[in-house]
């Protein structure tokens, strides 16, 4: 076979003679996988910026894991575990979480690969090698990929506290990592972060197109974030003034998009497909990770983000029901909110609570004949069916395909920061300093939006904000990051998700202790690191 390949390569490349071929061009030359990337353009490197883009969506979408959503969900203080998929079951049966855990694997392995990424990039852009680029793009470059490393160094951090510290490319395969302190790699993503805050392009400089990409006001919300984590409520405070007196974005308080003409309000608007954008009317938009259906856009998503799936009611299990536009398409309800989120969170008239957000009404819509009889009457909210069948479930994630009405994936934006979580980072800083009455005007901003009533000082606690956090971002936030980072996950998660009516012991929350503030080293990371000691944290 080897030799009639290479007379087959010959013919077709025209050499003069067969014996012209040289037996060494089959010879497979195996490059390491940790070999190093040399960017000598600057095509090269946007090229290789898209590809830090792609990986961050791949948070989002874990292959063969449609339970990865809800990892970040149930056993907190929002959300029971319903049809659990398997890689969610440690983070509410905590006993079960052990450092041979896939989640932190995953989150482990994901934050590595972006570092390891960003490093390629930020090493070829400051090198002294690099010509024919502005010092203005080298910058705009070299702060794009440290955001994103200073990104994934804050999901570690939150993750598992202190981690090893890898500021340049790996080229050989290592086996001596130490944990850093974790002042030490605080102090690194603030580096990367400020960096990225001072040299990224404000968001009304893109060009509409480009409006996905990194914009200063991102590095800016990140750093609040950071900075609350690490206790520093004034410098926290500053970050989030700087988004929220841009001028650059607005709470939206009007109705807008692709339906505004039909049943709904301001706050489901922003959530409709086709509205997400920036571009799309989307004012409050600081970070829009942007989909298109890989059917009509290859690589317009990696993977099949299941998030719809996770959250969304398994209404079709009922006879009479079918998928639908009008219902946000097919879910399975791989959780549920709990009882504390639909009875006890909301004001009435809270405009986040209403029908277009909280879907808690149905109607049958199969016209088969055989439902002529209930076809178009209101679903009778009884029964067992309750739990995950006709629950109550969040708006926010509704994608209908009818070309896909079983629902393979969902291809729909994913917004990643909004000016709605800013007044919330800085109510929170603000109370960290005992600026009670600055913090109850933080929040008022969002009440008033969503017709709720307004809060004084009195009101304000931490506990407040959080629930506040929860009636807004629901759905959105990283809700078990949200409360590792608060240090409040043990407290509210007993207090408040203790109690599934229904469902069997082993989906309850149990075993949840101060340990589980952090997820555990993964046990395949301290077993291959070989010539040094990769401490595990406490109590795994």
């Amino acid at each position: 076979m080897r030799k009639y390949i290479k007379i087959f390569v010959c013919a077709c490349v025209g050499l003069p003679a067969i014996t012209a071929c040289d037996d060494s061009f089959l010879d497979e030359e195996v490059l390491s996988s940790y070999s190093p990337t040399t960017l000598r353009d600057l095509p090269g490197l946007e090229a290789s910026l898209i590809g830090l883009y792609n990986h961050n969506s791949t948070f989002y979408s874990v292959s063969g894991q449609q339970g990865w959503p809800s990892v970040w969900q149930v056993g907190t203080d929002v959300a029971w575990p319903i049809q659990p998929q398997g890689v969610e079951v440690p983070y509410y049966d905590y006993n079960t979480l052990t450092p041979l855990d896939g989640a932190a694997d995953i989150t482990w392995n994901w934050s590595y690969t972006m570092i390891n990424n960003a490093n390629v990039i930020i090493q070829n852009v400051e090198s002294p090698d690099l010509t024919g680029v502005p010092d203005t793009e080298k910058d705009r470059i070299n702060a794009e990929a440290r955001f994103f490393r200073g990104l994934a160094y804050n999901t570690l951090a939150t993750a598992f506290g202190g981690v090893p510290l890898v500021t340049e490319p790996l080229t050989a395969p290592k086996t001596d990592f130490v944990r850093a302190p974790l002042e030490d790699v605080n102090n690194q993503i603030l580096t990367d972060l400020q960096f990225a805050a001072e040299n990224l392009p404000d968001i009304n400089d893109i060009p509409a197109a480009r409006q996905a990409r990194a914009n200063k006001y991102m590095a800016n919300q990140l750093l609040a974030e950071v900075y609350l984590r690490i206790g520093e409520p004034a410098q926290a405070e500053e970050q989030a003034n700087i988004v929220i007196n841009s001028g650059a974005f607005s709470l939206v308080t009007e109705r807008y998009g692709v339906m505004a003409n039909q049943p709904g309000d301001p706050f489901s608007d922003m959530f409709k497909f086709g509205n997400q954008r920036r571009r799309q009317g989307n004012t409050e938009a600081i970070w829009v990770m942007e989909a298109e259906n890989p059917r009509d856009v290859p690589g317009g998503m990696t993977g099949a983000p299941q998030q719809r799936r996770n959250w969304q009611a398994s209404y079709h299990s009922r006879p009479g029901l079918i998928p639908a536009d009008s219902l946000g398409g097919r879910g399975i309800a791989r959780l549920r909110l709990n009882n504390w989120v639909l009875y006890n969170l909301y004001d009435e008239g809270d405009m986040r609570n209403s029908q277009h957000n909280i879907r808690r009404d149905y109607w049958y819509n199969d016209p088969d004949p055989k439902y002529s009889d209930i076809y178009k009457t209101k679903v009778p909210y009884e029964t067992a069916d309750t739990l995950f069948i006709i629950n109550p479930y969040t708006t926010k994630w509704g994608h209908f395909d009818p070309q896909d009405v079983f629902g393979f994936g969902m291809w729909k934006d994913f917004i990643l920061m909004r000016l709605g979580e800013t007044y919330l980072l800085r109510a929170e800083a603000q109370f960290m300093q005992g600026k009670l009455a600055e913090a109850a005007e933080s929040i008022n901003m969002l009440r008033e939006r969503a017709d709720a009533p307004l809060v004084s000082a009195a009101d304000i606690n931490l506990d407040f904000i959080l629930d506040e956090r929860a009636r807004e971002l629901i759905g959105e936030e990283n809700r078990r990051f949200t409360l590792m980072r608060t240090g409040t996950l043990v407290e509210r998660a007993n207090r408040l998700n203790t109690s599934i009516p229904g469902l069997p012991e082993n989906r309850q929350i149990t075993g949840l202790s101060e340990m589980h503030l952090l997820m555990p080293i993964p046990q395949n990371e301290i077993d291959l690191n070989k010539d040094a000691v990769l401490d595990q944290n406490p109590g795994y």
